[in-house]
């Protein structure tokens, strides 16, 4: 008889699992190519999964198209970790993370549509990039870098100069999107507390590769 050496999901929710990751997959891709409307019998098409198979995992097109932006700007998110896990002052790092996530309404400009049109909910959401500027803001407060009083208050600001900011610069595509980046994100930390002179340098510093898909996607 053969022993099992730890706890693995049975078939069947291996199975769920890649169901579902197919329809968050297509979803995704409807989204890249704008296609909001889609119906549900062709997302379930396009992801080889039965129209059953779509209500065991979500109860409209709308939250499955939620859950699909959800986990690509947790993978944004994930990657902002990657790239300023080596800084340790934490006002560089709220700086770095709103600069390139500024850089993302141009970069992927379907992704940041989708985000601007469900930006209340997901400003509060959880997961993606909304815990993360939480956890900095908190971090550069116990640090002394900000003199934020209510966190609560700056990630509040935070979120509507992230999702004007994407606004603006669909509206006005001839705009320098990285300058007007670093200017809001200058003139947040300065808002916070940060001395002119230190947010102006924060703000000019390199930034690394923020790496996309070469054609507009979710799949950041």
């Amino acid at each position: 008889m053969t022993t099992q050496t730890g706890p693995e999901p049975n078939r069947l929710e291996r199975r769920k699992a890649r169901t579902r990751a197919a329809l968050v997959s297509a979803a995704q891709s409807f989204l890249a190519e704008g296609k909001l409307n889609v119906p549900i019998l062709e997302i379930t098409q396009a992801a080889d999964v039965g129209m059953g198979s779509f209500y065991n995992h979500f109860e409209s097109r709308e939250e499955l198209f939620h859950a699909a932006i959800e986990e690509a700007l947790d993978r944004h998110g994930a990657l902002l970790d990657v790239l300023c896990k080596d800084i340790d002052d934490p006002a560089q790092i709220f700086a770095q993370s709103f600069r390139l996530t500024g850089r993302l309404h141009r970069l992927t400009p379907t992704l940041s549509k989708v985000l601007l049109s469900d930006g209340l909910n997901l400003a509060t959401s959880p997961k993606g990039l909304a815990p993360r500027a939480r956890r900095d803001i908190e971090a550069a407060i116990d640090a002394g870098r900000f003199r934020a009083r209510d966190p609560e208050l700056a990630m509040t600001i935070v979120a509507g100069a992230t999702l004007c900011l994407g606004r603006l610069l669909h509206d006005q595509p001839e705009r320098d999107d990285a300058a007007a980046t670093d200017q809001v994100a200058e003139d947040l930390l300065r808002m916070f507390g940060v001395p002119p002179e230190d947010a102006e340098e924060i703000c000019r510093r390199p930034l690394p590769t923020l790496d996309t898909p070469s054609q507009d996607s979710t799949t950041v």
